[in-house]
């Protein structure tokens, strides 16, 4: 069985465990709370020697690390990859866009603010600056459409509801957007989500 590594305040391990369960794939989770530096331990890693979560092991005894590509390599084959090629590409323009111009503003300032305890007004103005930008255009992206690709759910949309959904603990008001807050709760039904937001 799939063995999940995660801490289920990581928005990046709970699109593996949503893809997973979305995709019918049984999996065992086991918890690695990342404020206690678990995922620091020799035993971890030994598996991901990068310390980070997710990582999986397969059925197979192979692990495997980086959200996005744990998801790619779980839906293969799936519904949640686009059959055409173009569409595909765009896909994985989402993914890639999502580690590089989104998690890093909106994952930190809801990390920094929700478990850290900073007040939004001292969060880095940068930080700040860039996930409005990311906000926006997102939700510019998503006017008179239902999904990021094509007609349906993809890979693209879990990557992106996974921190998008909880951008509010970050003092990121998804009411400023409202594209984006429709496609939220359009994404949130498609998907087995019971961690409240």
């Amino acid at each position: 069985m799939l063995t999940i590594f995660g801490d289920p305040i990581s928005g990046n391990c709970l699109k593996v465990k949503w893809t997973a369960e979305r995709l019918a794939i049984p999996y065992t989770w086991r918890d690695v709370d990342v404020t206690k530096a678990q995922s620091r331990t020799p035993e971890f890693l030994a598996l991901n020697p990068a310390g980070q979560v997710p990582t999986v092991v397969l059925v197979d005894g192979r692990t495997l690390a980086q959200s996005n590509a744990i998801i790619l390599h779980l839906a293969e084959g799936s519904d949640l990859i686009p059959a055409d090629a173009y569409e595909r590409a765009k896909m994985f323009e989402w993914l890639f866009w999502e580690q590089y111009s989104h998690e890093p503003y909106i994952a930190v300032a809801r990390f920094q603010v929700k478990y850290l305890g900073k007040p939004v007004g001292e969060l880095e103005p940068r930080i700040v600056e860039r996930g409005r930008a990311a906000l926006a255009l997102m939700d510019r992206a998503l006017e008179g459409r239902d999904f990021l690709v094509g007609g349906s759910l993809t890979l693209a949309d879990i990557a992106l509801v996974a921190y998008t959904r909880m951008a509010a603990d970050g003092g990121f008001a998804l009411s400023d957007y409202s594209a984006v807050e429709a496609w939220t709760r359009r994404v949130e039904a498609e998907l087995p989500i019971r961690e409240p937001r």
